[in-house]
């Protein structure tokens, strides 16, 4: 069965060239004008992956997305305006997954879709061995993060970018060794997408984010993943 992916765009002949290529690619696509009718889609069809732009005329995607991930962690790629890195952060930091700038190649959009969901097809299709840290649990099979049994909501790309790093423990990992594993191909990079990213994992998971003890930043390299804390247990 054809993988569904929803675009929610109000450019009308935007979301029309993208339709056909993405069928032509084999994908079954959904359209919605504006956040309110997109989020409709969502609740009724219930797609493999959201593209949503920024620029909407009921609701901001912004907004929309905030709405999206209330209810659901379905992938998002966000299209945002050429070169305003603010958007790209504000759209990381409230759950999205990926970003695309405007204008873009549709190539492009399309091997970052299959990215998103080469990973999420892969944690479902081989679930592998609880991380257990103290009191927290990170659960590839059920993509699950519990501290104390309660669990944490993260994107589906901090997800993977937390099991990255817990599945290395103790071992320092560059940015770009951490967009390797994650997207599993090469793509141009935004800068700070890693950082803002960890920084949503942190707030989920550590006791105090400003001073995080789980995941540590390793000046000029990256980061490393604490095996061990003091609380530990």
């Amino acid at each position: 069965m054809a993988e569904q992916i929803l675009i929610v765009d109000d450019d009308t002949r935007l979301s029309a060239m993208l339709a056909d290529y993405l069928s032509a690619n084999g994908f079954t696509v959904l359209t919605a004008p504006n956040g309110h009718q997109g989020l409709a889609e969502l609740s009724r069809r219930a797609p493999d992956a959201v593209v949503l732009d920024v620029m909407l005329p009921d609701m901001d995607g912004f907004e929309t997305c905030r709405r999206m991930r209330a209810v659901s962690d379905v992938p998002i790629l966000m299209l945002t305006a050429k070169g305003d890195e603010t958007d790209r952060i504000v759209g990381l930091e409230i759950g999205a997954d990926d970003y695309l700038p405007k204008p873009f190649n549709p190539r492009e959009l399309l091997a970052r879709l299959r990215a998103i969901l080469r990973r999420r097809g892969a944690a479902t299709a081989a679930p592998s061995r609880i991380l257990r840290f103290g009191r927290l649990e990170v659960d590839p099979g059920s993509r699950s993060v519990r501290i104390d049994g309660q669990e944490r909501p993260l994107t589906s790309y901090q997800f993977d970018l937390l099991v990255a790093l817990a599945g290395n423990a103790g071992r320092t990992l560059s940015r770009e060794q951490l967009m390797d594993m994650v997207r599993g191909e090469e793509l141009d990079a935004f800068d700070r997408s890693i950082d803002v990213h960890v920084s949503r994992i942190r707030a989920a998971i550590e006791t105090d984010p400003k001073h995080p003890r789980r995941i540590v930043t390793v000046r000029g390299t990256g980061y490393v993943f604490a095996r061990y804390q003091d609380d530990d247990r």
